[in-house]
């Protein structure tokens, strides 16, 4: 496969809003894969994986910009092990994930992104959210009567419709705002289909070892699959922008999911204008003297 071909590249997965309404039913969840056997898949990934530590490396030794990279996807959309595959070969000391559930109660003695802001990576650093603070206008907006949890004020939940626009708004304005301070964010919706999504569920009821990972509730949820699908419609519609775009990844095939995923985050670390440090050659010679004196002395 060729890495360059325009048919493998970010552009063709962006979605960063305007005029044209978005409609997930119209967006295909399967595609041709971009590799043409396993051993081709694996060299690909190695290629992109080397690359993308290695632009790592440079971005943390230039400590201007930082990576916070969003996943959002239906249960067994694929978030896990893409996280786990993509980002296999960065260097772990500056990587991390964080993975949000339901709010605690002190969580929700707070603001509703007052928890995400703890997560935030440093400069230089690349943070992967696994589920994000869109949660806040995808569950709730599909079962409102959770909003009484939520200890928000009775005035404002008087119209719901009005909360999920400000929301979206506060959104928007929380990611415009980590772009202007050097954080790139990344926000990818693995799109899968709901018959896809049925299969994975049963191999994980057929596997001891992931059997945990589902409930009788979560089949539950899935009876509500149409309502998410629009709630996501909206939400991607609402806060997709040019700075901070969508990237809907077509999500059946998970090997070619991670695959474009992990092209995205390299066309992206390679679009930031960073470098290593310049090179001091007279405070280098200076500082190899003093490594020599000191073995001198042992």
């Amino acid at each position: 496969m060729n890495l360059k071909s325009p048919k493998f590249t970010a552009a063709s997965f962006r979605f960063e809003g305007g005029r044209t309404r978005l409609n997930l039913q119209q967006v295909p969840t399967g595609i041709q894969a971009f590799y043409k056997d396993e051993a081709d898949r694996r060299r690909v990934m190695d290629e992109l994986t080397a690359r993308m530590d290695q632009l790592q490396n440079e971005m943390h030794a230039h400590e201007r910009y930082g990576l916070v990279v969003l996943f959002q996807a239906m249960d067994a959309g694929g978030k896990d092990s893409s996280i786990r595959h993509v980002f296999a070969g960065i260097n772990p000391s500056r990587f991390k994930v964080a993975a949000f559930k339901k709010p605690s109660k002190q969580e929700l003695a707070h603001d509703f992104l007052w928890r995400f802001w703890q997560e935030l990576p440093e400069r230089g650093y690349i943070g992967i959210f696994n589920r994000t603070y869109y949660e806040e206008v995808l569950v709730e907006r599909v079962h409102p009567e959770r909003l009484s949890e939520s200890q928000i004020p009775d005035e404002f939940l008087q119209d719901p419709d009005q909360l999920w626009k400000e929301r979206y708004a506060d959104m928007a304005h929380f990611e415009d705002y980590l772009h202007r301070n050097g954080f790139r964010v990344i926000k990818f919706f693995l799109h899968v289909a709901k018959e896809e999504q049925g299969q994975r569920l049963i191999n994980r009821l057929s596997d001891s070892e992931k059997q945990w990972k589902l409930s009788e509730s979560d089949l539950e949820e899935r009876e509500h699959w149409d309502a998410y699908l629009d709630a996501y419609d909206d939400m991607l519609n609402a806060t997709a922008t040019r700075r901070c775009p969508w990237y809907i990844i077509p999500s059946d095939d998970r090997a070619n999911q991670q695959l474009i995923i992990a092209r995205i985050m390299v066309e992206i670390l390679e679009s930031l204008p960073i470098e290593f440090p310049q090179r001091d050659d007279k405070e280098a010679k200076k500082l190899i003297g003093i490594i020599r004196k000191q073995d001198r002395k042992e």
